[in-house]
């Protein structure tokens, strides 16, 4: 079998160096993150991924969160907007003139989660979809509220899933893309079925199998040695690929892959 679009990187030997040494120094080149998530019960993921994001390098990072969340919020997030509550303590429909200030502010969007499993917020995001146009990073639970807007979103250019391999047999099957995942499939068949996939659609995909992270775009694999799943739960490893994005916006496969070896 031809595996010639599929590249493995290894722990000290970055498959794109180039993107790592091309990390921009000064604040004002380094892209800002427009960070989305949070609801009354927690936004653990959303602090992880300002901070994630800050210690990566990002120029500016943003934080958009339900009003609910005014007086909790850590002070170690300082650049905070607020937007409409629902009574579930998501956000609320109305805050979608929120959302279209953060995404015209930033160089590139991340949806972290934390989102709650509201219907209205559930809306909320898909209509976000629709009219946010730039870099959009989604993970963790917000991959799960926009699940009835999975055609447009592996449509959309632009788009980069940090995903769990359940979420992927999920979207597949809401696709109905025809290959079946398992859990117990083997390494070169998921690389081969997510080659097929980002050439039929134009997103990107990063995903855990077999101890390894995969990253998949215009049917160009590259896979990682992996140790550390909480770090994907969590969302730190989403918001360091965003980052990384920020500065290198037409090269998702490199900087996402770059992204994952630590300095």
């Amino acid at each position: 079998m031809d595996y010639s679009y599929w590249q493995k990187q290894l722990p000290g030997k970055p498959l794109f160096s180039d993107i790592g040494w091309s990390k921009p120094e000064q604040k004002s080149l380094a892209g800002r993150l427009g960070i989305i998530g949070g609801n009354k019960l927690g936004f653990a993921g959303v602090a992880e991924a300002y901070q994630t994001a800050l210690a990566t390098g990002a120029g500016e990072v943003r934080v958009l969160l339900p009003d609910v969340l005014r007086k909790t919020i850590p002070n170690i997030i300082t650049d905070t907007i607020f937007a409409a509550t629902n009574p579930s303590g998501s956000l609320a429909r109305d805050a979608i003139n929120e959302m279209k200030a953060i995404g015209a502010w930033s160089t590139g969007i991340l949806m972290v989660g934390d989102a709650g499993r509201n219907s209205e917020t559930a809306i909320l995001y898909e209509d976000f979809l629709r009219e946010y146009k730039g870099p959009l990073t989604i993970t963790r639970d917000a991959i799960d509220l926009i699940k009835n807007s999975s055609q447009s979103l592996i449509e959309r250019p632009g788009s980069s899933l940090v995903i769990s391999f359940a979420q992927l047999q999920k979207l597949f099957q809401l696709v109905y893309y025809p290959i079946v995942l398992t859990f117990s499939m083997q390494l070169t068949s998921l690389v081969e079925a997510l080659h097929k996939f980002t050439i039929t659609y134009p997103i990107t995909i990063t995903v855990l199998h077999k101890d390894q992270l995969i990253v998949a775009c215009d049917g160009e694999v590259t896979s990682t040695p992996w140790d550390n799943p909480m770090s994907i739960w969590r969302g730190s490893v989403a918001s360091a690929a965003a980052t990384y994005w920020l500065w290198n916006q037409n090269k998702p496969l490199e900087s996402i892959t770059a992204s994952l070896i630590k300095e």
